[in-house]
């Protein structure tokens, strides 16, 4: 069926308006019915935050999300948009997105009648963002006397020579206001009235435009305590404190990591993670956010483990083309490219007691002996052992080619037993399991590692 072109369509279609609040909640209680997740792509929290969301929903409550970063505040506050209604009704060219059925700014109540043309807003369009900084001022949010408009020759006391701000032209959508805090106090005074009345106040003027907006806010605790606050009167006005939190299994982590990263397609190679090697980097995430030498206030953010899985992925696709193979598989020497993208995403609690690199390099061996230690019992790798205190060596190097390592270890049937346990089968991945399995054994104090000049050797 066609939409609705005008007022008195509309009506005849038998349309009644509702508010954002209520729209949620009708669509969020579909979903529940049905059983379908309405935050696609949002990891471990369904035990938690998620249940939260939809109680707040439900009660028609406004929301600030409390959390450190990297914690999925403002991508849940976008994900809420799929709770909209596809499409809703709105006067043609009004800059608060007015319904036809019961406008409220000036220039529409005016001038609506049965033959006045509407449109339909999609949902997408109902939803905005904004930064809170300190620069921020009431006529960004609110709005402020436009002196063009009185230049054209309206008059000061006239209420259409009002621009509005960003608030009133989300009219019948959602605003998200991140790092709250950072907004100055006099600021969030501004937005008491539209918190609890849900109208405006701009230059002094009795305009009364009573909003309908979904309203959320996400704060840094950080931030929260020590760069600004919310003041008490505003934090009263929202329905429900949220509090996010990073993943809290690894599987989770995993999930994060293999959904956000960037992968850029090369021809003739593919690239390919085994599941032990992501493992280690969710790992490394863990332990930070457990170590004391790192500053917890600031936190290790989820982003840590995207850029870290990046990295890790580029050095073995580098490795490939250098080589000419046709798989890219990480190895554990390859754990050295994740310095650069984790020493600028983390602080340390104490500066100058040790280097972020150093602190790095002992959480990258804890990761690997605690995720090796998950894979393998003592007593499988007996055989492997007993080869190297019978005299094997084995060379090993990020640069060296994956056919090297299999013609090491050709004879040594216990080590070819744990590749295939870790799913190795190709060449690239044999590699990349030998490399770990040795590691291991020489973390666990099983094997010694000299360091050479390209690379390194384990011996007995």
């Amino acid at each position: 069926m066609n939409p609705p072109k005008t007022v008195r369509e509309l009506r005849e279609s038998g349309y009644r308006s509702k508010s954002v609040k209520q729209e949620l909640a009708d669509n969020l209680i579909k979903h529940l019915a049905k059983g379908d997740p309405f935050l696609p792509g949002i990891v471990g929290y369904e035990e938690s935050v998620v249940p939260q969301i939809e109680n707040a929903i439900l009660s028609g409550q406004d929301v600030v999300f409390l959390g450190e970063r990297g914690q999925a505040k403002t991508r849940i506050a976008r994900l809420l948009v799929g709770l909209l209604d596809e499409g809703v009704p709105v006067i043609a060219g009004c800059e608060v997105n007015d319904d036809p059925l019961a406008p409220i700014c000036p220039a529409c109540r005016g001038r609506v009648t049965d033959d006045t043309e509407i449109a339909w807003l999609p949902r997408d369009r109902r939803y905005a963002e904004k930064l809170a900084t300190p620069d921020i001022t009431i006529a960004d949010l609110i709005g402020e006397v436009d002196p063009i408009k009185v230049a054209e020759g309206r008059y000061l006391a006239d209420e259409l020579t009002i621009h509005y701000g960003l608030l009133p032209r989300t009219h019948r959508g959602i605003f998200a206001l991140n790092e709250l805090p950072d907004l100055a106090e006099r600021i969030q005074v501004g937005l008491l009235n539209i918190m609890e009345e849900r109208d405006v106040q701009i230059r002094g003027y009795k305009v009364r435009l009573p909003l309908d907006l979904y309203v959320i806010a996400s704060a840094n605790p950080e931030d929260y305590t020590n760069r600004g606050r919310i003041i008490t009167p505003l934090k009263d006005r929202f329905g429900s404190q949220i509090r996010t939190h990073y993943p809290k299994r690894l599987d989770h982590e995993i999930a994060i990591m293999d959904a956000e990263r960037t992968a850029f397609a090369q021809d003739g190679v593919r690239v390919a993670s085994p599941e032990y090697m992501k493992q280690i980097v969710a790992e490394l995430t863990h332990l930070a956010r457990q170590s004391s030498d790192i500053s917890q206030r600031s936190g290790v953010s989820v982003r840590v483990s995207i850029a870290n899985y990046e990295n890790l992925m580029s050095s073995a696709l580098k490795r490939a083309i250098r080589l000419g193979e046709k798989d890219a598989v990480p190895r554990v020497s390859d754990l050295g490219a994740i310095v650069a993208s984790t020493t600028g995403k983390i602080e340390l609690e104490a500066v100058g007691e040790a280097s972020d690199e150093k602190i790095l390099h002992r959480l990258m061996q804890r990761a690997v002996l605690n995720v090796f230690k998950r894979s393998f019992a003592e007593p499988e790798l007996a055989d492997v052992v007993k080869a190297f205190e019978g005299g094997l060596v084995v060379q090993a190097s990020d640069g060296m080619p994956s056919a090297d390592y299999v013609k090491q270890v050709a004879e040594l049937r216990g080590l070819r037993q744990a590749a295939t346990k870790l799913g190795a089968t190709e060449p690239s991945a044999v590699a990349s399991a030998i490399e770990f399995v040795l590691e291991g054994l020489h973390l666990s104090k099983k094997l010694n590692k000299d360091v050479q000049a390209g690379g390194f050797r384990y011996r007995g």
